[in-house]
């Protein structure tokens, strides 16, 4: 008999008045701001400006949670399009269901959008948003903790899981998965953090040491979770995912460090400074030193010459003088 667990809430929603108040969704956006807050933090210290990090977020949110959604309804179709269930539910993502390899991906592209709309680099806008997305995955986890779901084997350990009974699942104690993940994502922000002041990551490097450190502990995890899911040679597909996206992420960090080593100095161009000196910004020719009162002196001084002579006034006369005196 176990006589220490975790509970599980008794509902995933709090009714304030008309308005449902559904801990998943709650999660995911207290999760988003902690990231947005921390990115802009990360951001600023690299020398950017405050609030750039949350208008590339304001595209990058939305694309991640289709792209999240998608994947889960994509790699479980079967929750959603077999007989006897209502595809119309695919819709309802307040009721859990967010693959974060989907939403990674497409979240990249809506930043991808946004860092050319800004004329910044995506890969030093990822590295300051890296630590972050790993809190923001800690603290979205615990959504799967007020839904009851993807938890882990059974087990009576003081720590387990207590899932009471309800459609596809079985009352007892089990792993409590989403902790461990929300844990292990603590500990890979930590990670990122530390490892970006030791050896100063640039050129989006921190962004993959994330991925990298993610995709170690979500192998693990995942094998341990007993919620129906498609295999391929005996794993489950996210164990694969994982895996290859771990390789591809410690590719790239071994070949963007021999390529582009160090980090950026400059992650946001000061569109508002004057303009730099030498620069033909209102399209007139500048002189050497770029300076226009240069340019004006030099006017006045051609006009002072004299045009037969080409010479300084006084000049061309004295000549003159010199030799109506020889000749006289």
């Amino acid at each position: 008999m176990n006589l220490a667990f975790i509970p599980s809430p008794s509902t995933g929603v709090i009714e304030l008045g008309p308005i449902p108040l559904r801990g998943y969704a709650f999660c995911i956006i207290i999760g988003v701001f902690v990231a947005v807050w921390f990115g802009n933090k990360r951001w600023v210290a690299r020398g950017g400006k405050a609030g750039t990090v949350a208008d590339v977020a304001v595209w990058a949110v939305p694309f991640g949670l289709v792209g999240g959604r998608l994947y889960h309804v994509i790699t479980d179709y079967q929750l959603y399009f077999s007989d006897g269930e209502d595809w119309v539910d695919a819709f309802k993502i307040w009721e859990g269901g967010l693959g974060i390899w989907g939403a990674i991906a497409f979240g990249a592209v809506g930043a991808w959008i946004a860092c050319r709309r800004r004329g910044i680099p995506l890969p030093a806008w990822a590295d300051a948003l890296a630590p972050g997305i790993a809190i923001a995955q800690a603290i979205g986890r615990w959504g799967n903790w007020f839904n009851q779901e993807l938890y882990g084997k059974p087990t009576d350990l003081p720590w387990a899981l207590e899932i009471s009974e309800g459609p596809n699942r079985v009352a007892g104690t089990y792993h409590p998965t989403f902790l461990y993940e929300s844990l292990w994502c603590i500990g890979v922000a930590l990670l990122v953090i530390w490892a970006d002041r030791r050896f100063r990551l640039g050129h989006g490097r921190a962004f993959a040491l994330y991925v990298a450190a993610y995709c170690a502990g979500r192998g693990w995890i995942e094998y341990m979770r007993v919620d129906e899911a498609h295999h391929v040679l005996g794993l489950r597909l996210n164990v694969w995912t994982a895996i290859i996206v771990f390789v591809l992420a410690v590719v790239y960090i071994v070949i963007s460090a021999r390529i582009r080593p160090g980090r950026e100095e400059i992650v946001e161009p000061d569109r508002d400074a004057a303009p730099a000196k030498g620069s033909d910004e209102d399209g007139d020719g500048p002189d050497e030193d770029g300076s226009p009162e240069a340019d004006a002196d030099e006017q006045d001084a051609g006009a002072k010459k004299d045009p037969l002579t080409k010479d300084e006034p006084g000049k061309g006369a004295t000549a003159e003088s010199a030799g109506a005196a020889e000749k006289s």
